[in-house]
């Protein structure tokens, strides 16, 4: 099956209730353990790269990884450029053969955000390739995303139809309380689904995206911890929530955090425990067999999406 846009993955999720996993791609061994877990729960799947993933890996490198998963696989799968900062990168991904481009112009005031993303809208669907834009700002850092929470801010559900309706956008990315990074909360989680319902009231047909949504696994970052990792007080969205999520119209949700920690956790212990093994494969083979393992239990159990490929 060759790569698909987002676009009846996105129809049938809000039809079905069910969102699709957007998953992070940085090499080999979490390509294969994102798309052997999709396969297996029969799963449509998102593959998705941030600048910074494109930069370490390079495009032609990604590219190739992911059409060798396309050759093992029959399931539909979108290639997804994350956080384009600018329509020069966009422009980039959509001429290398990504399916979907996200424009960020959440940095921007309204109407600089409305141009910005229209200009990507424009070129992009000329060449069949469909935009996720953002509106709202989210708090927290990853990869090259970086907002204070004095300046994050709620996205503002009258706002959200005037901007889909200015812009052509294919998929909205909003802030209901959600953040990037291992550090979501200092408190109790809490999401604003008041608001999600809002602007699914004033948008019903634009499928919602779910950024900084990983659950920060608590036994992943005790492990990480037990075997010389320091990452105190991580917090990230509970399942039950992202759950909620997923059966209350949000289309796509995104995943990295978690990928990162299953990946380190499972490479500390065997260093650990192990401290005479020096072959790759010896600690990249667990790593891979973790993140299938959490790939599987958020499509199954979290986003519903079992069974919908």
């Amino acid at each position: 099956m060759p790569l698909v846009t987002t676009k009846k993955m996105f129809e049938r999720s809000m039809k079905e209730q069910f969102a699709i996993g957007a998953f992070n791609v940085n090499n080999m061994e979490i390509i294969q353990g994102i798309v052997d877990a999709a396969s297996k729960e029969n799963s449509p799947v998102i593959l998705q790269a941030s600048s910074s993933a494109i930069k370490y890996a390079r495009i032609n490198y990604l590219r190739k990884l992911v059409e060798a998963a396309l050759e093992e696989h029959d399931i539909p799968l979108a290639l997804h450029l994350d956080h384009g900062s600018d329509f020069e990168t966009c422009k980039y991904c959509i001429d290398q053969g990504f399916t979907s481009v996200m424009i960020d112009g959440s940095k921007y005031d309204f109407d600089e955000n409305i141009e910005l993303t229209r200009k990507v809208v424009e070129y992009a669907h000329d060449k069949g390739v469909v935009v996720e834009a953002e509106l709202g700002k989210l708090a927290g850092v990853e990869d090259d995303v970086n907002i204070s929470v004095d300046d994050a801010m709620y996205t503002n559900p009258e706002q959200a139809e005037e901007f889909v309706n200015k812009t052509n956008c294919d998929s909205l990315a909003i802030a209901i309380g959600t953040s990037h990074g291992a550090y979501k909360f200092k408190g109790e989680a809490k999401l604003r689904f008041d608001i999600l319902k809002k602007i699914k009231e004033k948008i019903p047909n634009t499928p919602i995206v779910l950024h900084g949504a990983s659950t920060v696994i608590p036994e992943l970052v005790e492990m990480c911890n037990k075997y010389g990792g320091d990452i105190p007080g991580a917090k990230g969205v509970p399942d039950e929530m992202l759950r909620e999520a997923s059966l209350s119209g949000v289309s796509k949700i995104n995943v990295d955090t978690d990928l990162r920690l299953a990946m380190t956790a499972q490479i500390r212990k065997v260093f650990s425990e192990e401290p005479g093994v020096f072959d790759p494969r010896k600690y990249l083979m667990p790593a891979r067999d973790e993140i299938q393992r959490i790939v599987e239990h958020k499509i199954r159990d979290v986003f519903c999406s079992s069974n919908k490929a």
